[in-house]
């Protein structure tokens, strides 16, 4: 659940998030950033391409529904602060710059999105509100899953890096000794939080006592 008293790095946090999925592998990293996500903002705002339900279904065995919308076979609870989003429904907070948040996530990150968000096309909520993050100078987080990269993806990627995104490729650690897949997988998570300014207890600093 919201921890109010979530410990941020000279932060002023507004308490509000903006998720994107994409079509990307990796769909367990959007599903243990987003039960992490919920222990530090108060309101999460998801946006789902179609592919990225695809994904979860084949990956995770278990995918939220457009339809009846739960968080609690999906992410393993019920979490009222996820609210998913109409991806082409622009009457919606984050298309706004307006709407004042704490930044952007896209996890994982397909390259065929990158590349719309770099080159300035928003031909949907997701690609839309990113290109909001990048023109109000709000956090805006990419994590692609892709190998290996053509000199298009790698252009792509150094252009958001460029305009003020930050580049987490999904390259788990391994020093932390990892023994199971969602221990892999959050030391990507980790990182991502350690980005938005958040005290993680995930993974440990490296040296840290």
């Amino acid at each position: 659940m919201f921890n109010a008293n979530s410990r941020r790095l000279n932060v002023m946090s507004t308490g509000r998030i903006v998720v994107g999925v994409t079509g990307a592998s990796g769909a367990i990293y959007a599903q243990r950033f987003l039960q992490q996500a919920t222990k530090h903002w108060e309101e999460i705002f998801l946006i789902l391409s179609d592919q990225a339900i695809q994904v979860a279904a084949t990956e995770l065995k278990v995918a939220p529904r457009r339809d009846r919308f739960t968080t609690l076979d999906w992410l393993g609870a019920d979490y009222p602060q996820i609210r998913l989003l109409d991806t082409k429904n622009y009457f919606t907070p984050p298309a706004s710059g307006s709407f004042r948040h704490d930044g952007m996530v896209v996890v994982p990150c397909s390259m065929g999105t990158a590349a719309r968000i770099a080159h300035g096309i928003s031909d949907d909520l997701l690609s839309r509100s990113a290109d909001v993050c990048l023109k109000e100078r709000r956090p805006l987080i990419v994590v692609p899953r892709e190998m290996p990269m053509s000199a298009i993806m790698l252009r792509n990627l150094t252009i958001l890096a460029e305009n003020g995104a930050q580049v987490i490729p999904a390259c788990p650690a391994w020093y932390q000794r990892p023994e199971t897949l969602e221990d892999l997988a959050d030391t990507v998570v980790a990182r991502i939080l350690q980005c938005l300014g958040v005290e993680q207890d995930l993974v440990k600093q490296w040296m840290e006592e």
